[in-house]
């Protein structure tokens, strides 16, 4: 995969975005599907009520024409890529199904918990068993390190733990305009550089695809945004980035990578957990983004500062990798 075809994928992918952009959002203005702000969230937030959600339309749409178009054009199309589609659109699906029953229906609870999960076990499952069609290694291997360990017929709980889990740390992250956008454009670029030290050009090319559909959809989603992912986005993100880690069996890179999807939720776990048990906060609110917001920094400096984190933890991996 060359230069040349990288910048393509990057390319393609983000004008794709920008079109469709220009086409989805007018409807989604159109059919009033406005978000809800939660009253306990920061007062400054209280304004963006309104604003159109069900946005991650803009980028499933990008990611999946562009992915079908131009993996098929370098003959890159491979089980894997159908499988890193089916989750990225299966969860997507499931995004989409919560945002429609809260946004459209007016049911604040969207999906249950377990209605969620359960759908998250359906795709988990269904990717699981399309990857053990061929040979498929089910050992975890820390990264920077040769040690490795064989999960065996338990990889597939694995599996399950950690799309669930990394589905829910981007969705939590995604609380200001345009963090999940950039720090996933970012994350995917570098699993993107990853895939190509493995030898992996059909995941690369996905990678590099979700990055440009995803600097694309920043034009819509950078502050003040014009429209947000919704879950139908973030869900769908959080899918195919661990599915990604998996595919190029690095899924403990996913850690470093998405420190800040680490760190999102860990806030979010710490505060319940001191919450339930002393009755006091750590944080001033979770997730701890809105700490920040809340000690007097701009949602413009949050999300600048957690790009610039999200970038060091995408750059030292790779430098480590080449060196």
């Amino acid at each position: 995969m060359t230069l040349a075809t990288t910048l393509t994928a990057i390319s393609v992918a983000f004008i794709a975005s920008a079109i469709l952009g220009v086409f989805i959002l007018p409807v989604l203005r159109r059919m009033k599907f406005g978000q809800s702000i939660r009253e306990e969230g920061p007062e400054s937030h209280q304004k963006k009520a309104g604003t159109p959600t069900m946005g991650g339309l803009i980028f499933i749409g990008s990611i999946i024409i562009t992915t079908l178009a131009l993996s098929s054009i370098y003959d890159v199309m491979t089980t894997q890529t159908i499988v890193l589609l089916i989750v990225f659109v299966g969860f997507g699906i499931i995004g989409f199904l919560d945002d429609f029953i809260i946004v459209v229906l007016k049911r604040n609870l969207g999906l249950t918990s377990l209605q969620k999960l359960a759908g998250q076990i359906i795709v988990a499952i269904l990717a699981f068993f399309l990857l053990k069609l061929g040979p498929f290694d089910t050992t975890v291997k820390l990264p920077f390190t040769d040690f490795t360990i064989e999960l065996g017929v338990f990889y597939v709980a694995f599996l399950l733990f950690w799309l669930v889990g990394f589905s829910n740390a981007v969705n939590l992250t995604d609380g200001l305009d345009g963090l999940v956008a950039g720090t996933s454009s970012i994350a995917f670029g570098a699993f993107g550089v990853h895939a190509l030290l493995y030898g992996q050009l059909d995941i690369a090319m996905f990678a590099f695809i979700a990055t440009g559909a995803m600097l694309g959809f920043l034009l819509f989603n950078v502050k003040p945004a014009k429209v947000f992912m919704g879950d139908t986005g973030s869900l769908a993100l959080g899918g195919a980035l661990a599915m990604t880690s998996v595919l190029i069996k690095q899924e403990f890179l996913l850690l470093v990578i998405g420190i800040v999807y680490v760190i999102e939720t860990l806030s979010v776990i710490i505060q319940v957990i001191s919450f339930k048990t002393t009755g006091k906060r750590v944080f001033k609110m979770s997730p701890i983004h809105h700490h920040f917001e809340l000690s007097g920094w701009s949602e413009w400096k949050v999300v600048l500062v957690f790009w610039g984190v999200a970038f060091l933890a995408a750059i030292v991996p790779v430098m480590l990798e080449v060196m």
